[in-house]
């Protein structure tokens, strides 16, 4: 795979190899797409202003994400299924993220377990939470990535329901029989009911509970002592309510644009958010990044780190463990040269002075 450059190359490849009703169900959203068009194109309206003339010679990419060091702001989002990409799945994903040094996050439905992830070798996880109707259940499975030696909890708040995914509805999406959510096998919720529309959809129906509310956070917080991350924050009056509510860090996601469409692109959400929060818990971004340039304005607006799904899962399918490396690497080695372009030598060199954005009031130049 030398000729690959970048990252949008693996979906292409992606598209080719893998069957129809996979590559969907890995890259569709939610009904007209609008939002998984602009989590990409919104990023193109944000430029930068680069300062010359600051010696470059050594760039720091290093930074600490819940107190742990990592070799970059860029980490693993949790995406379901992963054996459906490639049959090492989240095997293979666990250890090049660990190889890169940054953190993996692993999905409620995974195709492998937590303990089977925590066998892979050492690294730094945390684990993507659904909460189900029946609380044992939930319990059980926090309990079980404590153990596994999983360092935080991201909670998913976004889906009481899942999405309207046209593109599952038309191939009647459902796991591969050969496959199960490996979290949920002893329980028998490992498997999905082939049924005529999305199979994934009745199955969320199902299961996962659509009261979920703040008090439900609190209350995760007397089940475990991990940190807890609310992954699908929008809007300033929901950071301000995860502040009070005690998480201790915020990811700004539409759920890879997969579920409320016309939400907006998070790229467009994540200022109003970090504003919200001042400081007081860290704000993480995910949704539309494919290049280290993009990493660079989501830190510029206050993020302190992204997390990328889909081009984990794409390059996982074309090339297993080595292309979930490739792509790692690749995003560092951007982010690294964005970094010494905009004359930024660490990340607390980046400020949002480094770009300018669609809602900037025009910027006064002085006369000289």
């Amino acid at each position: 795979m030398e000729s690959i450059t970048n990252v949008m190359e693996y979906e292409t490849i992606a598209k080719e190899k893998l069957p129809k009703m996979i590559y969907d169900y890995y890259a569709s959203g939610a009904e007209d797409q609008w939002t998984l068009q602009e989590n990409r194109n919104a990023f193109s309206r944000i430029l930068f202003r680069p300062r010359i003339l600051v010696d470059v010679r050594s760039i720091d990419t290093t930074t600490s994400v819940l107190g742990f060091k990592v070799s970059m702001p860029i980490m693993v989002a949790p995406t379901a299924m992963q054996k459906m990409a490639h049959s090492e799945g989240e095997y293979a994903t666990a250890r090049a993220t660990s190889a890169a040094g940054t953190i993996m996050t692993l999905s409620s439905w995974a195709t492998s377990s937590v303990e089977e992830v925590a066998s892979t070798g050492p690294g730094i996880r945390f684990f993507q939470l659904y909460v189900y109707k029946d609380r044992n259940v939930v319990r059980q499975l926090v309990k079980r990535a404590e153990r596994a030696g999983f360092k935080a909890i991201a909670l998913t708040v976004d889906t009481p329901r899942l999405g309207r995914r046209e593109a599952d509805i038309k191939n009647r999406f459902v796991l591969p029989p050969h496959l199960t959510l490996k979290n949920f096998e002893g329980l028998d919720l490992g498997k999905m009911d082939k049924t005529y529309d999305s199979g994934l959809a009745s199955y969320v129906a199902g299961q996962v509970d659509q009261s979920l509310s703040w008090k439900d956070v609190k209350w995760l917080q007397t089940i475990t002592h991990l940190p807890i991350l609310l992954k699908g924050v929008l809007t300033a009056e929901d950071a301000r309510l995860a502040v009070e509510s005690g998480a201790a860090g915020i990811i700004v996601s539409n759920h890879g644009a997969r579920q409320l469409d016309y939400a907006p692109a998070t790229v467009m959400a994540l200022e109003e958010v970090v504003k919200a929060v001042q400081g007081r818990i860290p704000v993480f971004l995910d949704g539309g990044i494919r290049r280290g340039t993009d990493v660079f304005k989501a830190l510029a607006l206050g993020a302190s780190g992204v997390f990328i799904g889909r081009p984990v899962v794409f390059s996982l399918a074309v090339d297993g463990e080595a292309g979930v490396r490739k792509v790692l690497q690749m995003l560092q080695d951007e982010f690294e040269l964005t970094m010494a372009l905009s004359g930024c030598r660490s990340i607390k060199e980046i400020t949002r002075s480094h770009i300018t954005a669609p809602w900037d009031s025009p910027r006064i130049t002085p006369r000289l």
